[in-house]
């Protein structure tokens, strides 16, 4: 069953989209957001923490998926203390929890074709 797009163009946050998967791509879409989510879906982690699942990732485009994330509205960012170091801890917005359903899709998939040997075809 095919589902489609609910409008055949939209703004949202100041952006226009020619549909509502390129709204939700803009917000998920990218090397490493999705996988960011995915990570946060257990609870709060630090940045470190966050670090060390992605380690293809370097610090300056983490923080910067982080920052993007945090501003769309998915993750928030706790900073606790006043003197540094401080602890500064990711978790998902109640709208970045509406992206599981998604995140275990896709990590199905995933999973899938990582099962039949990770290779696949383009037609």
């Amino acid at each position: 069953m095919k589902t489609e797009c609910t409008a055949a163009c939209l703004e949202a946050n100041g952006k226009r989209y020619a549909c509502t998967v390129s709204l939700a791509m803009d917000l998920i879409g990218g090397k490493w957001k999705a996988v960011v989510l995915y990570h946060l879906q257990d609870g709060a982690k630090r940045f470190g923490e966050l670090h060390a699942h992605l380690v293809f990732a370097t610090e300056a485009v983490l923080s910067r998926q982080l920052k993007e994330l945090e501003r769309d509205g998915l993750v928030s960012r706790t900073q606790y203390g006043t003197k540094p170091p401080l602890k500064t801890e990711y978790a998902l917005t109640e709208l970045g929890r509406t992206a599981i359903p998604v995140l275990q899709a896709v990590t199905a998939w995933g999973n899938a074709l990582a099962l039949d040997g990770g290779c696949f075809q383009a037609d």
